[in-house]
């Protein structure tokens, strides 16, 4: 036997929910860290002999899983304003977006985007999730960039970038040049060196972007072994505008302009057809599913959504919360109702699918899978402890089962990013939680005042 793996922590005699290529689940598990890194998964018994660590946490009645990752979510924008009524009844989304949601958003100043950033970390963190695809809609990337690192969160990112001339008047080849210089100067100031925080090529998506942009933003991905990510398709707005600017529908036109490929993430595909659904598979496109938005927006997702044939002609799903809610193992849980629901089929989505988009999924579409979304020797050490002595848990007949559809935010215990305790007990061990909401609420409350937006609410307010 040879000299045992020095170790910095052992975390012994949790339950742990693997998500490796066989689909462990191991029972009074162990799991070994060095710096950031895994170096010993499996029974505690058999770890024990392997390791000899600086430290060890019992971790007996909880159970550890990879962390969790949003593939779609807007950092910034939402966090200072979520309970402000966008709009209220009789305001269609294309009003509520253009007069309300993009006013909120643009309106922020980077001090306030770095406390949104600070307060979506936490509360991702919070719900166990580790890791992040952001939406692409931060106008003050380098604030949001700083504000980010000292959380510990990981994240791609990208600044808002919008190349097509709406007026007339501009000239789209200068609007389409400036927005491409936006994108390589972005990624030249954060690049993709293996730190936890990384810019991409981010593109708003829908209309937003002429091909040159998308032809650059793909070209600077594929250069750098970055990713391209945008919104497309949620509603019938999208197609109809493609059909009558390029007589395609928009998966077929991205297809055709040559920027599709397994490094592309496309949020929403709520309204595709099977040509389009079949052209996301041949290219192997990440297809990022947010259910909250889509089914309270009204997006008609699982009465025309193809998310189960995609399914099961093995399009790469992966699941985000579109910074509507937090928690990405509830947005997975949706997308199995939703569709059950709508199909009348209670085997769609199964424990194993929920799972996969949440850890897997996600991994692969920031193009991380070789280093997170599995708990696997070798493997950065993003690890979520759950707290199983919970009345929603009860007895653990089936680990991964319970997890995937009975486990609550609540028993978000401990989580590790790159074997840096960042949860514990369900709080933060960096971010000072008082201080930061004190800043969200004062500066959110400055943010509407500056838009000058009505305050609306659900029932008057005495």
């Amino acid at each position: 036997m040879g000299e045992p793996l020095e170790a910095d922590l052992l975390i012994a005699g949790a339950m742990l929910v693997t998500m490796d290529p066989a689909r462990r689940v191991i029972a009074d598990g162990a799991l070994a860290i060095a710096g950031d890194r895994l170096v010993a998964v499996g029974k505690r018994a058999e770890v024990e002999r392997q390791v000899r660590a600086k430290a060890v946490l019992e971790a007996g009645g909880l159970l550890a899983t990879p962390g969790f990752i949003d593939a779609h979510i807007h950092i910034t924008g939402d966090p200072l304003t979520r309970g402000f009524v966008r709009g209220g009844p009789g305001v269609g989304p294309a009003e509520r977006l253009s007069r309300w949601v993009i006013p909120i958003f643009r309106a922020q100043t980077p001090a306030e985007e770095a406390i949104a950033a600070r307060c979506a970390a936490l509360a991702m963190m919070a719900a166990g999730t580790t890791a992040f695809l952001e939406a692409g809609t931060v106008s003050h990337l380098d604030a949001v960039m700083e504000a980010l690192a000292p959380t510990g969160i990981r994240g791609r990112l990208g600044e808002w970038v919008e190349g097509r001339a709406w007026n007339p008047a501009d000239d789209e080849a200068q609007v389409a040049s400036r927005a491409i210089a936006q994108l390589e100067g972005e990624i030249a100031r954060w690049p993709d060196d293996g730190g936890r925080l990384a810019a991409w090529p981010l593109l708003v998506g829908h209309s937003t972007n002429p091909d040159p942009v998308w032809r650059a933003a793909k070209a600077l991905a594929d250069e750098h072994g970055l990713g391209v990510s945008a919104h497309m398709s949620p509603r019938a707005g999208d197609p109809a505008w493609f059909l009558a600017a390029y007589n395609r529908r928009p998966i077929e036109h991205l297809a055709d302009i040559g920027v599709l490929g397994p490094n592309v993430c496309l949020t929403h595909l709520a309204d595709i057809d099977a040509a389009e659904a079949a052209l996301v598979g041949e290219t192997g496109v990440n297809a990022v599913l947010c259910p909250h938005a889509a089914l309270m927006g009204g997006f008609g997702l699982s009465r025309i959504g193809l998310y189960p044939e995609m399914r099961a002609a093995g399009v790469a799903i992966a699941t985000g919360t579109d910074g509507v809610a937090t928690d990405i193992l509830s947005a997975a849980r949706l997308t199995a109702a939703a569709f059950r629901d709508a199909r009348q089929d209670e085997t769609l989505f199964g424990p194993a699918d929920i799972l996969e988009m949440a850890t897997l999924g996600g991994a692969r579409a920031l193009g991380l899978e070789a280093e997170i979304g599995s708990l696997e020797v070798g493997k950065r050490a993003d690890i979520v402890l759950h707290d199983t002595d919970l009345p929603e848990w009860g007895p653990l007949f089936d680990p991964a089962g319970q997890l995937a559809l009975d486990a609550q935010p609540r028993g978000i215990h401990t989580v590790f990013i790159d074997g840096v305790k960042v949860i514990e007990a369900g709080r933060s061990t960096l971010i000072d939680e008082a201080e930061l909401m004190a800043q969200v609420r004062s500066a959110g409350a400055a943010v509407i005042a500056r838009t000058g937006l009505p305050t609306l609410t659900t029932w008057p307010v005495q």
